[in-house]
């Protein structure tokens, strides 16, 4: 953190907040150096380690903790939702911290982001590992940390957490408390991926049936409305204005002998 918390008596929340410090207690003052700050926390004068970035490190074993705090504060000051972000998908982990805020605050609300930063298929696969690791499976034929492996695909251990990564939201709104799930940024993901499969089989043997069959007929097949791309950029709006006011003399973008009619009846 860059910040010290104010605080103007012990237990209140710039207390709490400054009590994550990581950092050492000292006795006088020679002990402090040039340029030291130095906080009363828990009675006693604590210097709090300062990285070399100007910044305050907090203790390793405190995120939960200060986790669980900006929540209870958050819920307390008007918050109506919370957004928790975890290291892995891993409902357990979720589940302790929902359950630690709800202690103090029954109704809390949580929204969880399934995010593409997270390397689903893997966690899960070493999710799977370590619950069979526990049970006492043999794992000889597996690399824990290898498991992303196309060679794993078509394993048991794939299969199974392909079933939990199925199950994810609906596990951890039963056992974690998750009230509503989003992802953020799968469409910059799924634009990435469908242009590289049209640009592979477009530019390769493929050709021009690399976008007739793989893009334009799905898109007619599950009624997509992008198939009409003139309608979704305004022309119908367009084709409205102008016949408004040049009636019949109206050069309409959406004519009969426009190319969009060729997807009226499909």
């Amino acid at each position: 953190t860059k910040q010290i918390a104010v605080t103007n008596e012990p237990g209140d929340l710039g207390d709490q907040y400054n009590s994550f410090l990581e950092g050492e207690y000292i006795e006088s003052a020679d002990e402090i150096n040039n340029g030291d700050v130095v906080i009363k926390s828990n009675g006693k004068l604590l210097k709090p380690t300062r990285l070399a970035s100007g910044l305050f490190q907090f203790r390793r074993d405190s995120n939960i903790d200060r986790v669980v705090l900006d929540c209870v504060t958050s819920l307390q000051n008007g918050a109506d939702l919370l957004w928790i972000e975890t290291p892995t998908p891993n409902v357990e982990h979720i589940k302790l911290m929902v359950d630690r805020i709800k202690e103090q605050e029954p109704n809390a609300k949580l929204v969880y982001n399934n995010s593409p930063s997270f390397n689903w298929t893997l966690n899960f696969r070493q999710q799977v590992f370590d619950a069979w690791e526990k049970e006492g499976k043999d794992l000889s034929a597996y690399d824990r940390a290898g498991l992303m492996s196309v060679k794993y695909d078509d394993t048991e251990l794939a299969a199974v957490a392909d079933e939990w990564a199925k199950e994810f939201q609906a596990k951890a709104s039963r056992e974690a408390g998750v009230f509503h799930h989003l992802i953020t940024l799968p469409t910059y993901h799924t634009a990435a991926l469908s242009t590289d499969q049209l640009v592979e089989g477009y530019f390769g043997e493929e050709g021009m049936l690399a976008y007739a069959k793989g893009v334009q007929r799905q898109e007619i097949r599950r009624n997509i409305a992008t198939v009409k791309h003139q309608d979704m950029a305004g022309s119908n709006i367009g084709d409205d204005h102008k016949e408004y006011f040049s009636g019949e003399a109206a050069l309409k973008a959406g004519g009969k002998d426009n190319t969009m009619n060729q997807f009226e009846n499909n």
